[in-house]
């Protein structure tokens, strides 16, 4: 097998390297590409992942590279994690939304559109030229956010062979796992919703293939203060968990907790795009200045712990970023979601995890190509949905307000559409209002003009 990370010079991307050489034999994987657009950033990252592959004795060539063509021809399997503007490009719409009194975050709001309006050009590209010179059947696993608007857009522009992949769909099935010390292999949880906005109604241990038998443990745990505290839960109201009886997504804190986040991230002296820029900078003057591999591998610890703590430090009141992922051999972190769908679309292995892919009739009152976030099958025929049916009215209803927006804002970004980019933030629950839509809208455009050019 060839796989294929596109944006390989991410920070992110170091955290692949344990996992895929855990799981070469059984995917028979040969080759790996890092492919990226800046040379020096690439050779930075790179070579720390290649020396973390050497050191592990990884049984596959290791490859950089800046030709997309070169990357993508012959993979069975590409992975993109791009940041179309980088850090400062973020920087720039979480100012652009405070100052017009809105929630700025990469994935969540106006925020939200802004990066996909960079995100989904880019990642369309590199769809098109997988179709063109990839293996046949190739498939793609989306990391760039927002993953569920990219997702989305990339459907309704033809490409089928693609997933949206973000860690924070199987939350719950790690916060549990982690809790009452079970592998995740034996966790099995039911999601559903969109993309940083979705809910964990149950969590069995041990269920059977379907979902059903096995022992329902959420409702106990929820019940359970040790266990909110032990995880992100604790950053939402008493009567709000009790309200929603469910696991929550974190990112829900931006919509049940508008205003007291918003306070927050505005009180704050740097944004989340700023300090993420900060830390990246600290993080690549660090490995320019020493060619020791272990001092490279600790200096990459200690920045990525700091970006790991500081992780919606505004929610958690300061607190140390709440430790989420698996126990035992599944401790891959983010690099189990794809890696393990890989896995399963290579061998034919069925694996059960949290996605975002079109519904097809696995969320009642969404439309079949409307993508969601949910819990899905995956084996040698592709990816599955689980069906799911109706879900409570509170949540379908905020749900189908935001895959309005996320309808009109794919739509409107793939056609260059203004008109329909200001009537996708207009619907938006965390917008609500058409004249700051526009403002927002042209803002974007104005400052970002180089990358997404002149919309009509």
């Amino acid at each position: 097998m060839k796989l294929t990370i596109i944006g390989g010079g991410g920070v992110r991307t170091p955290r692949l390297i344990p996992a895929l050489t855990r799981r070469a034999a059984a995917l028979d994987l040969r080759e790996v590409w890092l492919m990226d657009n800046d040379a020096e950033k690439l050779a930075l990252i790179g070579g720390l992942c290649q020396h973390m592959a050497a050191e592990a004795d990884a049984p596959f060539t290791f490859h950089l590279t800046t030709d997309p063509h070169e990357a993508i021809r012959g993979a069975q399997h590409v992975i993109t994690a791009i940041r179309p503007g980088l850090e400062i490009g973020r920087a720039t719409d979480e100012r652009i939304c405070f100052r017009h009194g809105v929630l700025g975050q990469e994935t969540t709001g106006a925020a939200g559109f802004a990066m996909a309006m960079r995100s989904i050009p880019a990642i369309l590209a590199y769809a098109r030229l997988i179709e063109e010179i990839a293996a046949p059947n190739a498939w793609l696993y989306n990391f760039t956010n927002p993953a569920g608007l990219v997702a989305q857009a990339l459907h309704y522009a033809g490409i089928r062979r693609v997933v949206g992949i973000c860690d924070s769909a199987n939350g719950a099935q790690h916060a549990v796992s982690r809790f009452i010390g079970v592998p995740l292999r034996r966790v099995w949880h039911t999601v559903y919703g969109l993309n940083h906005l979705s809910w964990t109604r149950s969590v069995r241990i041990d269920a059977d293939p379907d979902g059903t038998g096995g022992e329902e443990v959420l409702p106990a745990l929820l019940a359970d203060e040790k266990f909110i505290a032990a995880t992100h839960m604790s950053i939402f109201a008493p009567g709000l968990r009790r309200w929603q009886g469910a696991f929550l997504n974190e990112y829900l804190h931006y919509f049940y907790h508008r205003d007291e986040a918003l306070a927050a991230l505005m009180a704050k002296k740097e944004t989340r795009g700023e300090e993420t820029q900060r830390l990246t900078a600290d993080l690549l003057a660090r490995l320019r200045a020493t060619p020791d591999p272990d001092a490279q591998i600790a200096a990459y610890r200690d920045v990525m712990g700091q970006r790991s703590k500081t992780y919606m430090a505004h929610a958690r009141g300061g607190a140390d970023r709440i430790k989420m992922e698996p126990i035992g051999e599944d401790e891959e972190g983010y690099a189990a979601v794809a890696l393990g769908c890989i896995e399963a679309i290579a061998t034919g292995t069925p694996h059960y995890t949290g996605l975002n892919v079109p519904n097809n009739g696995a969320i009642a009152g969404f439309e079949d190509d409307d993508v969601v976030e949910v819990s899905c099958w995956i084996d040698g025929n592709g990816v599955r949905p689980v069906k799911v049916g109706g879900i409570p009215e509170p949540q379908y209803l905020l749900a189908r307000d935001v895959k309005q927006y996320e309808r009109l804002a794919a739509r409107a970004i793939l056609n260059r559409d203004r008109e329909m980019a200001v009537a996708a933030l207009a619907v938006h629950p965390l917008i609500g209002s058409y004249p700051l839509a526009e403002k927002l809208v042209g803002e974007f455009l104005a400052a970002h003009r180089d990358l997404v050019g002149e919309w009509a």
